[in-house]
């Protein structure tokens, strides 16, 4: 279990050490997916079971936090920011891409500081994309300019 949170931590670190100019939405979709899935996994098994489940979850959840990732254009990016800004926590907004046929319900679940940020939201997406359900959690802060930021 330690080698494989040493393994996690050692994603999070290079990935974030590549600095946010190059980061896309894939980029960051896969990231958060592998990160949920693999904690999602470590919630089944035992022994060589777990360590299983977890690299099945990191796996699956990277696939699927890339192809929401992938399918997000800037309008969608823009009501995404706007449900941020404007939705009480709780409140969901929903919204379906007229291009790519995409629907989307992006949920506020709680205010949070991160990095001395104050104005941090931590957010749940399910996205229908292709027809098929997915789902990823994340954390977005306002920056300087009034546009959010995903920090996950």
């Amino acid at each position: 279990m330690k080698k494989i949170a040493c393994i996690m931590m050692s994603l999070l670190a290079a990935f974030g050490l590549t600095g946010c100019a190059n980061v896309t939405n894939q980029d960051m979709g896969t990231l958060a997916g592998g990160v949920a899935g693999g904690l999602l996994g470590s919630q089944f098994g035992g022994g060589t079971g777990k360590l299983v489940a977890i690299g099945v979850g990191t796996l699956a959840g990277a696939f699927i936090g890339n192809k929401l990732g992938q399918s997000m254009d800037a309008s969608d990016k823009a009501k995404m920011n706007a449900a941020f800004e404007n939705n009480s926590v709780g409140q969901p907004a929903y919204w379906q891409n007229s291009n790519t046929g995409a629907s989307y319900t992006v949920t506020p679940t709680q205010n949070v500081t991160v990095g001395g940020n104050q104005y941090c939201r931590e957010y749940r997406t399910v996205a229908v994309v292709a027809g098929k359900k997915q789902q990823v959690y994340g954390t977005a802060c306002r920056q300087p300019d009034g546009s959010w930021q995903v920090q996950n």
